[in-house]
């Protein structure tokens, strides 16, 4: 790596979550505001947001409910942003180092965080979104925020995607392993619950859904061949057709199949409603209803120091980039919508 005196600013970006009741529906409204998220002119997107946000609004109060009544996940991304400095700091000794937070929908936001790096006045800005896997609905949504909202010094080393990064691979696997023998070692399914996408998504180039196998593959590997597992999809909605098999239907094969599950967020970095809602309640209740037994959930990798030390070493390659990139290979050629395609709108 070059410059290792440098100034380095380190973004973590995610996607944000209301902090309490009364931020969840501003949240939601930026959320499906999104372009990414909702592909149509302003002028209709913005109404057509409104009235998604109205329409979730009930649900997604009771669901804060159950958790306290907002997201855990900006005190759990202040927490790997504490870790990772701390990691960097010991890799690069030389270095002035900086981890900043940049949430797409829910302070702090990209605009706010991009006044703070500016100001840290950076040689260097590694831009790290904390969705292993890329889809142009998070981050290129992410990266793309940044780059319109971002005038201050420093040259931009965006990291793409991570999803066969060791460090993530390895988390996952120690985790697994560590929540299926606390129970005893029992006969189980193993599930790799991702957030799901509307297939239409991924028909138009999307490498996601690959990439989340891919890191599934990877973690299955390191775990043996003695593991009985297959990838699934949650948090589904409205009437498109949607990645499959979702997370329910793979519950009901089991059910079927007379096994128990054990259950991994394997697109998910922290704890937030999709998982301390759905797959602690929903899905708990779902099994319990089938006759799933038992039904274990391995925790999100948040700060588990073999991440942060994978995420660190992927900062560091990252410094040694001109352009955006991954954080290992780039995905095969047939997806149009990659990162590989952003090179030249992020890089500087």
């Amino acid at each position: 790596m070059r410059d290792t005196a440098a100034k380095i600013a380190v973004v973590l970006m995610n996607l944000g979550g209301p902090v309490g009741p009364e931020s969840i529906r501003p949240f939601l409204e930026s959320l499906f505001g999104d372009p990414a998220i909702l592909p149509l002119p302003g002028p209709l997107r913005r109404p057509l947001a409104w009235i998604l946000a109205s329409a979730r609004l009930r649900t997604a109060k009771a669901h804060y409910a159950l958790i306290g009544g907002g997201s855990p996940l900006l005190e759990e991304t202040m927490s790997q942003a504490i870790a990772l400095k701390t990691e960097l700091l010991m890799l690069l000794d030389a270095a002035d180092v900086e981890v900043f937070i940049a949430m797409r929908h829910a302070p702090p936001s990209t605009g706010a965080t991009a006044i703070d790096v500016s100001e840290f006045e950076p040689d260097h800005v590694v831009l790290l979104p904390l969705y292993p896997q890329f889809s142009t609905t998070t981050t290129a949504s992410s990266l793309s925020a940044w780059q319109a909202m971002y005038t201050g010094p420093g040259e931009n080393h965006p990291i793409c995607c991570w999803y066969d990064n060791p460090g993530l691979v390895e988390a996952h696997a120690e985790l697994i392993d560590r929540t299926w023998k606390a129970a005893g070692s029992p006969k189980v399914r193993l599930l790799f619950s991702a957030h799901g996408l509307p297939k239409s998504v991924i028909e138009g180039g999307d490498p996601y859904q690959w990439q989340v196998e891919a890191t599934s593959a990877r973690v299955g590997e390191y775990l043996g061949s003695s593991w009985d597992w297959q990838v699934c999809y949650q948090s589904r909605v409205g009437p498109m057709k949607w990645l499959a098999p979702s997370t329910p239907q793979a519950i009901a094969q089991a059910a079927e199949d007379g096994v128990g599950v054990l259950i991994d967020p394997i697109a998910f970095v922290s704890e937030h409603v999709e998982t301390l809602v759905e797959l602690d309640y929903d899905y708990r209740r779902l099994a319990g209803k089938l006759g799933v037994r038992p039904y274990l959930r391995v925790p999100a990798v948040g700060t588990s120091a073999t991440l942060i030390a994978g995420l660190a070493r992927a900062v560091v390659a990252a410094l040694g980039r001109h352009v955006e990139g991954p954080d290992g290979v780039f995905c095969p050629t047939r997806f149009g919508r990659c990162g590989r395609d952003r090179v030249q709108e992020t890089a500087r």
